[in-house]
């Protein structure tokens, strides 16, 4: 009799989550933020300015260094907001010790589409740099 219960009582739990799981309407989600793909820890993002730190979110950056010597970055930067954002990228060089090598690129204005997430590439003007910070910045 106690098995006969037990299953009963199982099989009618079982239907009730199941009914429950798809009882719900299905719908839009906004994209979740992931650093499943960044390659190294996105510290190295600057965001200036209270209204970039809450639309846009640094998701990854990809360092190597060139055949020539010179470092290469890759930065992902994404749109938080459910509208446009216009924003400007750079990238600070540092040496080893974390000091600017004068070498700095110019600010560059990236457009992002709604919660969209772009690559912005910066390469070094010499050798020295073995680090480095992306600023980001947004415009009105």
């Amino acid at each position: 009799m106690k098995t006969k219960s037990f299953l009963a009582l199982a099989t009618t739990t079982a239907a009730l989550a199941l009914w429950a799981g798809c009882a719900s309407e299905p719908g839009a989600t906004a994209p979740q933020d992931s650093t499943k793909y960044t390659l190294e820890n996105t510290e190295n993002f600057e965001l200036l300015g209270k209204s970039t730190q809450t639309a846009v979110a640094g998701t990854g950056l990809q360092p190597r260094v060139l055949p020539d010597g010179r470092l290469e970055v890759v930065a992902s930067v994404k749109n938080r907001e459910s509208r446009k954002v216009r924003i400007q990228v750079n990238c600070v060089f540092k040496d080893a010790a974390g000091f600017t090598t004068g070498d700095e690129t110019p600010f560059e204005t990236v457009e992002l589409a709604a919660n969209a997430t772009e690559a912005v590439r910066f390469t070094a003007a010499n050798t020295l740099a073995k680090k480095y910070t992306i600023r980001v910045r947004e415009v009105n």
